[in-house]
């Protein structure tokens, strides 16, 4: 059985994703499609829509064979370490290649911007921490220094989001043990960061939050032609059974709280905090009548509305610098959150061959790694009416053959 991994987050699964999906397993040849998806907590430093498991669910209904969850540890970070935990995730599963979604569209263009970096790396590094030192955000930084070494013909865009994760998905795999081969797909229609619709059916995931949570939308109809029906009802039983879907204004009052008793050096000790920004936050954190009036208030030009989510997001984890090293470690396991029948069958196939555990059963793992895991899932679920506290309880999904349309 030949595997393809997708990298995802899903938040939430929408026709651009079936696309993906449907086109990966075209070009790669595959035929079960395995995703590593992220947790409750996403890339960018905030909550997603709904639960890891409901989000499982809508990918598995829409073609996805297994869902495993990407580790807080590597889902909450900056591309680089996100896209290394992904790609090693999907290498430890089994899978031969892997698909992303790019702007470029391009395998070829991807390749040759790597070799041209590696060749140009001192030069490379001087550039991206001189425009640091000079107030710019990593992304951006990023982007410039590319651009000042006259980059060849044939090359990606660094300042487009899913290059830039593209780009740190072909470097991850060149870094593993075993090679994977890395293929991509050309976004179509919606950009990553749309926040309006812009077509009839395909529209960003950004585009279809904003309309979960406009005022003038008390109803999620609106987004139902942008998702597959099964998305729709899922998001409908969700507000139904929960009465909310997640944002970080949910969590302000716990982070706020969190800020208001904490000192600047217990703060230094959070993932990501340096600098003094701690005494930012600090200054900052009383007279914020919101996490999004917070957000404005102590953004700046070198921090950009990213990281400082991811700031926030671990001071209210209470990560710890030391719990986050991961660079050049790949997943120490896997945790199943759901499968169909197809996916059952790869897994008892593959059961005896896979180089880490795969987790269907939390309290059978006694690994200390999965502990921000455990740690984020129950921090997510403080907002839901009655602190529905399941993660001890939830078994993998499995979707059988009728269930799927």
């Amino acid at each position: 059985m030949k595997a393809v991994g997708l990298i995802v987050e899903y938040n939430p699964f929408h026709n651009g994703h079936a696309l993906h999906l449907a086109e990966s397993k075209k070009i790669s040849g595959a035929n079960i499609v395995i995703a590593a998806m992220s947790g409750n907590f996403l890339q960018r430093g905030e909550p997603a829509l709904v639960s890891k498991w409901t989000r499982a669910k809508m990918a598995l209904m829409a073609g996805v064979d297994i869902v495993f969850e990407l580790p807080y540890q590597y889902a909450t970070q900056q591309a680089e370490f996100f896209a290394y935990g992904g790609v090693s995730l999907l290498q430890a599963a089994g899978c031969q290649t892997i698909c992303f979604g790019s702007e470029s569209g391009e395998i070829d263009a991807f390749h040759n911007t790597y070799d041209f970096l590696v060749k140009r790396e001192a030069d490379f590094q001087a550039k991206i921490n001189q425009y640091m030192q000079e107030g710019v955000s990593y992304p951006k930084a990023l982007s410039m220094s590319f651009q000042a070494l006259e980059p060849e013909a044939n090359m990606i865009d660094l300042s487009q989001p899913n290059n830039i994760l593209g780009y740190q998905y072909l470097k991850a795999a060149k870094m593993l043990d075993q090679p994977i081969q890395v293929l991509t797909v050309p976004r179509k229609n919606a950009g990553y960061h749309d926040e309006h619709f812009a077509s009839k059916t395909i529209a960003s995931a950004t585009s279809i939050r904003s309309a979960l949570f406009s005022k003038n939308q008390p109803e999620i109809t609106e987004i139902a032609s942008y998702v597959p029906n099964t998305t729709y009802d899922l998001l409908k039983e969700y507000k139904q059974h929960f009465g909310l879907f997640h944002d970080w204004e949910r969590y302000w009052p716990f982070l706020k709280y969190k800020l208001l008793s904490s000192s600047p050096n217990e703060l230094r000790d959070i993932y990501e905090i340096e600098e003094g920004i701690e005494n930012r936050l600090i200054a900052h954190v009383s007279e914020a009548h919101s996490f999004a009036d917070f957000m404005t208030q102590i953004k700046t030009k070198r921090y950009t509305w990213t990281r400082l989510q991811r700031i926030c997001l671990h001071i209210l984890t209470n990560t710890k610098k030391n719990e986050m090293n991961v660079a050049d470690k790949p997943v120490p396991y896997l945790r199943l959150l759901g499968m169909t029948e197809a996916g059952r069958k790869y897994l008892n196939k593959m059961k005896k061959q896979l180089s880490v555990p795969v987790i269907s059963k939390l309290s059978a793992y006694n690994g200390t790694e999965i502990n921000l895991d455990i740690r984020a899932a129950k921090l997510y679920n403080m907002v839901l009416p009655h602190n529905q506290d399941q993660e001890y309880k939830e078994t993998p999904i499995y979707i059988k053959q009728t269930e799927l349309t």
